[in-house]
């Protein structure tokens, strides 16, 4: 109870002070005091700043109707954040700039009082007296040279409202296109995969490979229909589910998950449990899983025996797994130990963070999800702080690893610069 609520707490704090800087930003510096659409921005921005954690928490109680509104303003104001921060140097410098022609071509001011030529001791008495402004003079405004944009209402707000509509513009296309790409059918990828100890009998073994599914309030039945039938055309000796299926019980999700049943690959099809497993309640999805026909590898392994060689296949529970049973933490020794190390092993492990722990046990090949290729760029940046790979194919202590982008996405339903993926990775005798 205390975690939750320390969580809320902390999700209020920072997305409250997000949106008093876009409030600063978008509000208060392109509109003028006191006027109506200052008041009116200063409302939205109040509704969206409790959207956002009231969509995080609401969601998870049932309250899927929040999901659309809430997730789409999370993308949005993630982009106008980072597109106003970076705004933040180019605005400064053109103030500077200005700042200073202005300063340039304006007119030294006359000192009061000053003689004239013609005001020179001996002068008509008359004239000696100290100069005044004559009413007219006063009346004038100050040259325009010498008004810098600090100075000049105009101007500031040419320059808020420049930026303001740049970032809303850029920000808005940036998530109009990430939708699309996010709700539309998974890129169908190939790679191929050296591994010294397969035998060259088993040259060319195909393992259809997708995680990070995320059915949930935003997606269902229709989107694991066309995954399916994208595996299944992939024509898979192996199908591997990596974690992260989905974001919601049994009950609310069995209808969704039910096309899973027709995959079909010559060797079987596996399912390892991710971070999201954990949060919907592992055992009845574990046991949901087994009987849609996918082998739940809970920290073991199986033989794979095809074209006259023999692979080791293992899975292991996500790394933050806690608890007994099915709920255990990976067990490594378990999955990998006491094997016959003259065959290749694959690892199927959700969190590619795993392989830092698996190369210990001289893993040839670990298969990942997880980091979704960061989802939405340049958040893949912060992705790499936590992951050692964020998408595609990389080597960790000597193992190789392949890590998906996934076929859904977790939050906004929003992808930029990582499309969804459905990978057939072909192992190669080396």
């Amino acid at each position: 109870m205390f975690a939750v609520l320390g969580f809320v707490a902390t999700l209020a704090l920072i997305t409250g002070l997000i949106h008093l800087y876009l409030w600063k930003r978008l509000v208060k510096d392109t509109t003028t005091a006191a006027g109506r659409w200052r008041r009116i921005g200063t409302v939205t921005a109040v509704v969206l700043a409790v959207l956002v954690p009231a969509t995080m928490v609401g969601t998870r109680s049932g309250m899927y109707w929040l999901a659309w509104p809430g997730y789409l303003w999370l993308a949005v104001m993630f982009y106008l954040l980072v597109i106003l921060v970076a705004l933040e140097v180019p605005m400064l410098v053109t103030k500077l700039v200005l700042r200073r022609r202005a300063a340039a071509v304006a007119p030294e001011p006359a000192l009061v009082g000053t003689a004239t030529p013609a005001e020179a001791p001996g002068a008509d008495d008359t004239a000696a007296s100290p100069a005044t402004p004559s009413a007219d003079e006063a009346a004038q405004p100050p040259s325009a040279g010498a008004v810098g944009p600090d100075h000049d209402p105009s101007r500031r707000l040419l320059l808020a409202r420049g930026a303001a509509i740049f970032a809303g513009l850029t920000a808005t296309g940036l998530v109009g296109y990430g939708v699309r790409t996010a709700m539309g059918p998974p890129r169908l990828d190939r790679v191929q995969i050296p591994l010294a100890k397969l035998p060259r009998s088993m040259d060319g073994l195909r393992i259809a490979t997708v995680a990070d599914i995320h059915l949930g309030p935003l997606i269902g039945r229709m989107h694991t229909e066309r995954i399916v039938a994208a595996i299944n055309r992939m024509d898979a000796d192996i199908i591997a589910v990596v974690g992260d299926l989905v974001d919601g019980t049994v009950a609310e999700l069995a209808d969704a998950t039910a096309p899973l049943r027709d995959l079909r690959a010559r060797h079987g099809s596996y399912f390892v449990t991710g971070n999201h497993e954990y949060y919907s309640g592992v055992e009845e999805w574990v046991t949901e899983v087994d009987r849609l026909g996918l082998r739940v590898l809970q920290n073991q392994r199986v033989e794979i025996a095809a074209r006259g060689g023999v692979l080791d296949l293992a899975g292991v529970n996500d790394v933050s797994a806690v608890g007994e049973g099915v709920s255990a933490p990976p067990d490594y020794e378990a999955a990998l130990g006491g094997r016959d190390t003259s065959r290749p092993v694959v690892l199927l492990a959700h969190q590619p963070v795993a392989v830092l722990e698996a190369s210990r046990y001289g893993v040839d090949l670990q298969l990942s999800g997880h980091s979704h290729g960061g989802q939405i760029v340049p958040f893949n940046l912060l992705v790499r702080l936590e992951q050692p790979v964020v998408s595609g194919l990389a080597e960790v202590n000597g193992t190789k690893v392949y890590v998906t982008n996934g076929a859904g996405f977790w939050g906004p339903p929003v992808r930029v610069g990582a499309e969804p993926q459905v990978t057939l990775v072909e192992l190669r005798s080396a």
